[in-house]
Formats: structure tokens, C-alpha cells, sequence
């Protein structure tokens, strides 16, 4: 799963002598927190959030109501942009977790993607969740199941085996360490053609591995 799958392409974009005030009524009306910030071909120059788009109020204490109207009308989004120097990029060929793992480290919702310099996509917390839904199969009907297995080698192909012994298919299959409990590891499967109970029936019987949680998910 590449960044390039899941991207948008064709991202909104700003010219660095666009006012905030146009920035701010561009992003609302198409409903966008982040425009990257173009020069000739596409360049990449920056990056204004909505956020970057507030005025601070402590420049504001000493004027009066028509010098803040002048003020503010005056500004163009290259001056409250963050400059591309400090703006966190991927490339299309990025993975999916990897540009999760750069969103978090950094605290940024969103990710301009790059080649050579050139803005042809945006990825942003959303794209992210989006794709977190269609790994996790959330729009088709199945029993959903977390097994808190230990973190040793051979326990998740166990749990397989078992579901396949049934002759049920799996869905969506994910993991990630238990709270609590560097020891241990959950795995969420999501099997098709069975119920609830006998899903339940069947892998409570795997050696050594505990249902945390078992339901059934249905489609939006």
C-alpha cells in the first residue's frame, strides 16, 4: 500500500500573493485545512493551514478598526505560510505506514507529496483514516475478533489455521502490541460466512490465546 493509491490527486492549491482573506474563504468553501503553497510549475513553496491564517491578537491591541482592516487586507498568504523548509513531505512511493509514522512524528494533519520539488498530490489525516477503513473491510458485514495471543513466533499462524480449518475466509487481518503488556500481542481478524458463536465456538479453543473481544459489524 503506497502513498500514490491512496493520495489526492490534483490537490487545491495557492499562490503566494493570494490574501487571507480569499485563502480563508477558498478553504471554507471547499471545506480544506491545508493548501499547499505553488510557485511556477508547481513548486513547492509552502504550506497555509487555517490555523496559519489567524492573526495574532497581540498585533492587534494598538489599532483601531479601519487599521485592522488595512492590516489584514494587506497580508498575502506568503506571509503567514510555513516556507517549504520546514513543511514535512513524502514521496508517491512512500508506504502508507511510513507516511502514518512521519504524520505523527511531526504533529502534522497533512502531507504534500513531491517529485522533484513539483506538488502532485496531498495526503491528510483523513485520506489516512479512510484507507484504516478499507484495510479494516468496514463497510462489509462480518464477525469482528480480537485474540490476545503471546508475542512469540508461530501463535498467529495457529489462529489461522484455525479459522481455516472451518473453512471461513478472512477479511481483514491486523495486529499491534496489547496495552499493557509488552508480553503479549492482539490480532484483529475479520472472518466472513459464520456467526458470532461459532467463531467464538471455534477459536476458543486455541491453546494459550484469549478472546479479548468478538462481535458482529454490519455495513453502513
Amino acid at each position: 500500500m503506497l502513498v500514490r493509491d491512496y493520495m489526492t490527486r490534483h490537490p487545491l492549491l495557492a499562490e503566494p500573493t493570494m490574501s487571507i482573506l480569499d485563502a480563508q474563504r477558498f478553504m471554507v468553501e471547499q471545506n480544506v485545512r491545508h493548501l499547499p503553497v505553488v510557485g511556477d510549475g508547481k513548486r513547492l513553496l509552502g504550506l497555509v493551514t487555517r490555523e496559519r491564517l489567524l492573526v495574532e491578537p497581540g498585533r492587534l491591541a494598538s489599532m483601531d478598526v479601519w487599521d485592522i482592516t488595512r492590516y489584514v487586507s494587506a497580508l498575502c498568504v506568503s506571509d503567514v505560510m510555513i516556507k517549504a523548509r520546514d513543511v514535512a513531505t513524502i514521496d508517491q512511493d512512500t508506504t502508507i505506514e511510513d507516511a502514518a509514522r512521519v504524520m505523527v512524528e511531526r504533529k502534522v494533519g497533512s502531507l504534500p507529496v513531491l517529485e522533484g520539488g513539483v506538488v502532485v498530490g496531498m495526503l491528510t489525516k483523513t485520506d489516512m483514516l479512510a484507507t484504516l477503513m478499507e484495510m479494516m473491510a468496514t463497510r462489509v458485514p462480518a464477525v469482528r475478533v480480537t485474540m490476545r495471543m503471546p508475542d512469540i513466533r508461530g501463535e498467529l499462524a495457529r489462529l489461522v489455521a484455525a479459522i481455516a480449518a472451518q473453512g471461513w475466509g478472512i477479511l481483514a487481518l491486523a495486529g499491534t502490541p496489547s496495552p499493557r503488556d509488552p508480553t503479549k500481542w492482539d490480532a484483529v481478524v475479520k472472518i466472513r460466512y459464520a456467526t458470532r458463536e461459532e467463531v467464538v465456538a471455534a477459536l476458543v479453543g486455541v491453546q494459550g490465546q484469549e478472546i479479548v473481544d468478538a462481535r458482529e459489524t454490519t455495513a453502513p
